[in-house]
Order: C-alpha cells, then sequence, then structure tokens
C-alpha cells in the first residue's frame, strides 16, 4: 500500500472517498481472527496508527472532545465532530469506525448522522443505548439507558439511511456499566442484533474481564463481538482470541501518551528557559513534514507550477578548522555528526529545498572532501586568502539564483526557504539572537532591527556586516547564509571583480564583500531567532550531534 504520508492530496481525492473502506472495515469487524482498532482524535494521529501498522482507526469521543478541550458529554455538536472526522478521512487510506456516542439524539438525528458519514468516508459508527446528551461511561454510576424498542428505533434508522451496502453499525452495550444485571446486558444485545446491528460493543468498567468473558460465553457469537478492555487492561490477549472476541479497541492511549508528553515537555521548557533538553527527545520538524506529506506537494508544484529554473549553491569550505585530532586529517566540514560529515548534512539540507547543484570550494585536506553528487573547486591558497578568494574560484559557478554558506554551518530549512522565496536579488538570514552577543563572529548593523511585533511587516535592509559592530549597536548575527537572485548574483560578480582589481580580495571575507554590497545594493536581512549552528570547538561540535 502507497504510504499515505506521502500521498497528501491523493487520499482526498479518491481513496479517502473511497467506498471500499466500508468493506475494510467489515472485514475487520466479522473476520474470524482477532482485529484490532487504534483511537485517533484528528488528521495527524490518524496518519501515526496507519504509520504503526494497525488496519483501522477508533475516532474516540473523549479524544476527539478532550483534543478540542471539550468534556466527553456532548459539548462538541455532531456537525464540529464531523468536521474532525472529514480531516481524518483526507488523512489516512484506514477505514474508520466512529464513536458516534448516542447517535446525537433519537432516530432523525442518526440517520442524518450516517448520511453524512458516508459522504465523507466513514466506514462505521458506533451508538450507546443511553440518552442524549450522554456522560462518559467511567464517571458516576447507574446511568440510566434508553429504552430498548427506542433504541432499536436508532439502529433501524441508522441502517435504513447508510449508502454503502458495507457501512458498519455497532451497538455498545452499557447495561453492564450502569449496574443492569448479565441477562439485561444479553436480552439488549439480542434485541439490538435483531435490530439490524452489525456487530455489539459490550462494555464494563471493572478491572478485571470476567464478565466480558461471561457474556461472550453466552453470547455464542450470534453476531462479532467488540470490546474495550481500557479498565481490564491486564488481561492478557491472548484470552480474548480464546474467548471468541471479534475486534479488540485501543480506546483513548495515544491522546494520553501525547498529553503526557506534552506536559513533560513544557514543564522542561518552562523550568529550564531552553530547549537543549528537550530538542533530542521529540519529533524534528522534518518528521512533521513528511507525516503531512510535503513531498507529495513538491512533486505536485513540479507538475502544475510553472518551471522555474533551480538555484545552485556555492559552499565555502576550505578552511581546516581547529578541532584538535578530528581536524588533523581532514577539514572541519568533513567532520562527522551523527554518522554524517558536516558538510554532508549541510548539503542535505540545500537538495531538500531544491538546490541541487552544489558547488563546494575545498582547500585544506582537499583529497578528503568528497560527497556524491556534488561539484569541487579547489583554492590552494586557502592558507594565505580569506572567503572573498574562495569566493573566487568558483565565480564561474555563480548563474543565476545562487545561494552562498559557509560549510561550517547546520540550519533549519525552514531559514533557508524563507530567502529561496524572498523577493529580494540579496537576502541574508540573520539571527536576532545574536544581538548582545559578546561571542558573535560576523555583526550586523541593519537600518533597523527586529521588532517581533506580528504586524511590523517593514522590511530590514543591511548596512554593514563587520566583528568591529560593537554587541551593543548589533542588530544580529549573519548566520553564513545569503541567497542571490539572477541579478543578485550578477552583482555579486561585479562586486568581486571589483575587490580584485583593488587588490582587496586576497585578504578579503565575506562581511567585508557583503558591506561593499550593501553601499551599492539593497541587501534585504531576513531575521531568524536561533535554529542554526557554527561549528568553530568542540562544544559546537558537541551541540551539532543535537541538532535535528
Amino acid at each position: 500500500m502507497k504510504d499515505a504520508a506521502t500521498a497528501g492530496v491523493a487520499v482526498s481525492a479518491s481513496a479517502a472517498r473511497s467506498p471500499t473502506r466500508c468493506a475494510a472495515l467489515r472485514r475487520e469487524i466479522t473476520s474470524t481472527s482477532l482485529s484490532f482498532l487504534m483511537e485517533a482524535h484528528d488528521g495527524l494521529s490518524a496518519k501515526i496508527v496507519e504509520e504503526a501498522g494497525f488496519r483501522g482507526v477508533w475516532a474516540s469521543g473523549l479524544t476527539t472532545s478532550a483534543a478540542l478541550g471539550l468534556r466527553d458529554s456532548n459539548e462538541a455538536s455532531w456537525t464540529q465532530v464531523l468536521d474532525v472526522l472529514e480531516y481524518m478521512a483526507d488523512a489516512t487510506r484506514l477505514p474508520i469506525l466512529v464513536d458516534g456516542d448516542t447517535g446525537y439524539g433519537n432516530f432523525n438525528n442518526v440517520r442524518r448522522l450516517v448520511r453524512k458519514l458516508c459522504e465523507r468516508g466513514v466506514a462505521g459508527v458506533c451508538i450507546e443505548d443511553k440518552l442524549f446528551p450522554k456522560t462518559n461511561s467511567f464517571i458516576g454510576e447507574a446511568q440510566p439507558l434508553a429504552e430498548i424498542d427506542e433504541f432499536c428505533g436508532r439502529i433501524k434508522a441508522g441502517k435504513d439511511s447508510q449508502t454503502d451496502d458495507d457501512f458498519v453499525l455497532v451497538a455498545r452495550v452499557e447495561a453492564l456499566i450502569s449496574g443492569r444485571s448479565m441477562e439485561e446486558a444479553l436480552r439488549r444485545a439480542e434485541s439490538y442484533h435483531r435490530a439490524g446491528a452489525d456487530a455489539i460493543l459490550i462494555h464494563s468498567k471493572k478491572n478485571t474481564a470476567d464478565e466480558i468473558f461471561t457474556f461472550a460465553e453466552r453470547w455464542a457469537n450470534r453476531c462479532p463481538l467488540v470490546i474495550v478492555p481500557t479498565m481490564y487492561y491486564a488481561t492478557p490477549t491472548e484470552l480474548f482470541r480464546q474467548a471468541g472476541i471479534s475486534t479488540v479497541i485501543w480506546a483513548n492511549h495515544l491522546l494520553r501518551a501525547a498529553i503526557a508528553a506534552m506536559r513533560d515537555t513544557a514543564a522542561r521548557i518552562h523550568e529550564d528557559e531552553s530547549l537543549v533538553r528537550v530538542e533530542g527527545s521529540v519529533a524534528t520538524v522534518k518528521d512533521i513534514f513528511r507525516l503531512v506529506g510535503n513531498d507529495e506537494l513538491e512533486e505536485a508544484e513540479k507538475r502544475y507550477l510553472p518551471a522555474k529554473p533551480a538555484a545552485s549553491a556555492v559552499v565555502l569550505a576550505a578552511s581546516g578548522g581547529d578541532l584538535g585530532k578530528l581536524t588533523r586529517d581532514q577539514p572541519k566540514c568533513m567532520v562527522d555528526v551523527r554518522g554524517q560529515s558536516l558538510l554532508q548534512r549541510l548539503v542535505g539540507t540545500l537538495r531538500e529545498s531544491g538546490v541541487r547543484d552544489v558547488t563546494v570550494v575545498r582547500g585544506y585536506r582537499k583529497e578528503a572532501v568528497a560527497l556524491q553528487g556534488i561539484r569541487t573547486l579547489d583554492n590552494d591558497r586557502f592558507a594565505e586568502t580569506g572567503e572573498a578568494w574562495s569566493l573566487f574560484c568558483a565565480r564561474e559557478a555563480i548563474r543565476g539564483e545562487t545561494v552562498v554558506s559557509y560549510g561550517d554551518v547546520l540550519f533549519r530549512r525552514y531559514i533557508l526557504d524563507s530567502l529561496l522565496t524572498s523577493s529580494a536579488d540579496i537576502a541574508v538570514a540573520v539571527d536576532t539572537l545574536g544581538r548582545g552577543k559578546a561571542s558573535a563572529r560576523d555583526r550586523v548593523l541593519a537600518d533597523h532591527g527586529f521588532s517581533g511585533d506580528y504586524l511590523d511587516d517593514t522590511p530590514a535592509v543591511l548596512q554593514r556586516v563587520s566583528h568591529e559592530i560593537t554587541p551593543a549597536e548589533a542588530h544580529g548575527e549573519w548566520i553564513g547564509l545569503a541567497r542571490f537572485s539572477a541579478r543578485g548574483a550578477a552583482w555579486l560578480r561585479e562586486e568581486i571583480d571589483a575587490m580584485e582589481a583593488e587588490g582587496l580580495l586576497e585578504s578579503g571575507d565575506m562581511p567585508m564583500l557583503l558591506t561593499r554590497l550593501a553601499a551599492k545594493h539593497p541587501v534585504r536581512v531576513k531575521f531568524f531567532a536561533g535554529h542554526w549552528l557554527d561549528v568553530n570547538s568542540l562544544t559546537d561540535l558537541a551541540e551539532a550531534r543535537n541538532f535535528p
């Protein structure tokens, strides 16, 4: 099966509306082997359920309500729940059995609900024999139940309203939860089965499964039996198989796991006033992009948007660095960072943003700089020249839209994407957290600083980049990343030629080059807050190994 995380729009356009998902749920419910449904409460969690390998989704009323910040007492209207279900159905190819509570009213509400579920590609609904508005089964004692005949009317109305013959209606028996007898639970189940229910869900809030097994034995497989072992979780699953249970619903554990993780993460960040302790233990932003199908969108853009010449990149990696024995036989751009060299990770980020034509200017231990898919140019005078000379060595590679990057930096992809989508001819990435930082290498002075006001969209324009700018007057630190449009690249070549004519090229660096460009052309400053790393020491390298 094609991965739903990369299917994107295709899920919504075809499979998400396919009636075969009703058939898939029916196969799970009626299978002679034990099947499992896993709780989800939104589109993302539905994707995670599919990724884990489950064959069906339980759209829990409790967790859907809780994710909206509401109680499980029908505080979310059925149309609000329907909106969530539509996102879930678009997000996964799996069949969804929705917790329909009481059906949100009488027979008339149930038949409208079922029609709307079928329209949205939801494969089935479970309704319970309680009164509207419902109360969660684990709250209180002796909750009132619906009259048997009235609830049977809801079941018949639902079955008469389905637009797919394989749509599944599960009747949930609450008699045991409400303290009623086993005889009444069986009587209700038989009535609901005769009314047309495709399966019976027998519910219990005891911490053992004894009454579930008693019910199952006496029920004798008259129709499929579904259970929710939230309270009797310690019961071995093999016993459910032996009892002839059809389907087990793991009813609320994804949201409960998420709450625990979010609470712990929020507490740590609040306590530390830093992300250092949590960054390595949370999902990466790349993982989010993968789950929501960004790759599919990129492919669709290639199919449907006018072709645009791809940007190229020049990476300045001639210096050796000083990381002790790690840079004795290789430049620091080749130092290992979690199984990949620093350069490999940098090039990977460039390629993820569509920048695939990458030229690397090497120098120190140049034979060690080898990476599949890149071009290399050599600055054999690396020991006596600066960054401007390295860029001069790659002058012929500066054609059309060009990204220029230091070879010892890591940054989040969104920073590069922001530069690539800028309308400016020259744009530089500046870390606003570098303001006032004494250790900042390439301090930036702009016409104004970062305000932090979302309503302030006045573009900042570069005035100067220099280590000589005092921390007090600096507006941030240049992170070693710039993007030039085709016209900006022409300006860059012209400035390189001018510096050569003036005898400044050999000793010049990138701050000097950018400052000279800013004196003649507008250079846009794009402010960011962290999310990058400049590897200049062993401490930096240790942090790089935790960089996502």
